[in-house]
């Protein structure tokens, strides 16, 4: 059996980030506008950035300039996207680490927090509140410590997928754990696992080694770097990369996660499925050093910033946000959030008043339910989606570039949108917003330019109105 204390060294993995080449080209001047203009060209036919024309973008310092970036980054999002949003949750399992990284609540050094790692038991009757609220999507989160060994994650994995009570069932598992060597990858992913997710934290070797102690997994820079590799090379082709903000200048974390792309992309030819982008928060026990803290408008500027890079990235925006910030950064370019977020151990089967500080990893500021997640996003004229249609037909990799890039997405994933929709509608929407929401599926469905696919769509959705019939999906 694979565990943490047995992985091997980073030997032979790639040191792609150049941590001198991505200073420097930030520290060039200010673009003219016909530079800028050039690079968003660029960006609204749908093409990847280089680092250097990402860096045009993140130099620029004139107000004017930055609203043109905000407003090519919305049409860029709704000519690949749409409207579309999809929708998860977080589900922690346990939080037992052997790392001691100085910005996190769960560090090994942390006398203050409750350890403890879920039952299975505990894990069902999570997984049941989170299908009793309409969730379809989860992203489950492990902390980095032995006692997480794959056959534990496959396992877990396997519970949550067994787990359904009513017309609830969780129809996608993501990851967010530790690096594991090429075999540890292999039995997780036997597990029908989604998106494996690995954040490098900062990319900048010198803040890196500051945050995370060499004593520690974590703190070999390398062998954290090449995680994502080595889940391409065990099979794992939808993988998550992300950068947590506050640590370094965020205009340096962008370059690199786009470096990691590019490089992900060159090695195997297909980039990452995500790129998250949290920023620091208060979390029980930990003193933050704010030198580097991101702005709320340097914060629409890095979103922006990595849609106009990565068209046909998704981007995740977590509840880490405010939800007066999370409604106006969703136009930049996201496609994906959390709603009726717990990341306390049991969570959400408890239910009870303000979340325990001494079990959760972080504060979180958006805590509304999903339902009223859901009843703003179609009040804004945003289609909610639980679409899990490309992962379960292996539209995944390269295979869902296929798809994405001419467009033909749009085919599937608005169709899909509205048949999960429905589902939501039927069995978990409040009044007000099952009422809204067939409102808004009415006007999607007038939208859609092909008969036969309208008519098609128009029988599923009767079918799930009407009937037990669900999960229909094209």
């Amino acid at each position: 059996m694979t565990t943490l204390s047995h992985l091997p060294l980073s030997t032979g993995a790639t040191d792609f980030i150049d941590d001198a080449r991505l200073t420097e080209i930030l520290e060039l001047p200010a673009p003219d506008k016909s530079l800028v203009g050039e690079v968003l060209a660029k960006s609204l036919a749908k093409q990847p950035l280089e680092v250097a024309e990402v860096a045009v973008l993140l130099r620029c310092t004139d107000p004017e300039q930055h609203e043109r970036i905000f407003e090519t980054a919305r049409q860029l999002k709704r000519d690949v996207y749409g409207n579309r949003i999809v929708l998860f949750a977080p589900l922690y399992i346990g939080n037992r680490c052997q790392n001691d990284c100085q910005y996190c609540a769960f560090r090994r050094s942390n006398p203050e927090v409750e350890r403890r790692t879920l039952t299975e038991l505990e894990i069902r009757a999570e997984v049941e509140a989170l299908e009793r609220e309409g969730h379809k999507r989860l992203i489950v989160v492990f902390g980095e410590h032995r006692q997480y060994s794959p056959d534990f994650i496959a396992r877990t994995i396997d519970t949550v997928y067994q787990t359904r009570t009513g017309r609830g069932e969780i129809r996608r598992v993501n990851i967010n754990a530790a690096p594991l060597d090429v075999d540890g990858y292999r039995i997780v992913s036997s597990a029908g696992i989604g998106t494996y997710q690995v954040f490098q934290e900062t990319y900048h070797h010198q803040t890196y080694a500051r945050y995370h102690p060499p004593n520690t997994r974590k703190g070999d820079y390398l062998y954290r770097l090449d995680a994502l590799s080595r889940a391409q090379q065990a099979g794992i082709d939808d993988v998550g990369i992300g950068a947590l903000f506050g640590l370094y200048d965020w205009r340096f974390e962008v370059l690199a996660m786009v470096t990691h792309g590019l490089h992900l992309q060159e090695r195997f030819g297909v980039g990452p499925h995500t790129i998250s982008f949290p920023r620091l928060q208060p979390a029980h026990g930990v003193e933050l050093d704010d030198c580097h803290t991101v702005s709320d408008y340097d914060f629409k500027r890095l979103v922006a910033t990595l849609r106009l890079a990565v068209p046909y990235t998704g981007l995740i925006l977590t509840a880490r946000e405010r939800a007066e910030l999370r409604r106006e950064v969703l136009g930049f370019g996201v496609s994906q959030i959390d709603a009726g977020t717990r990341v306390e151990l049991g969570g959400y089967a408890s239910r009870s008043g303000l979340p325990s500080a001494a079990s959760e990893q972080f504060r979180i500021a958006d805590m509304r339910s999903l339902d009223e997640v859901m009843r703003e996003l179609i009040e804004d004229n945003y289609l909610p989606s639980f679409c899990t249609a490309c992962y379960r037909l292996g539209r995944t990799g390269e295979h869902f570039m296929e798809f994405a890039i001419p467009g033909f997405i749009q085919n599937l994933c608005t169709p899909n949108a509205l048949t999960t929709l429905m589902e939501y509608l039927m069995d978990y929407g409040s009044p007000e917003t099952r009422a809204a929401g067939v409102h808004l599926i009415q006007r999607e469905l007038e939208q859609i330019p092909q008969p036969a696919l309208r008519q098609h769509v128009q029988q599923r959705l009767r079918q799930i109105q009407e009937t037990d019939a669900r999960d229909l999906y094209f």
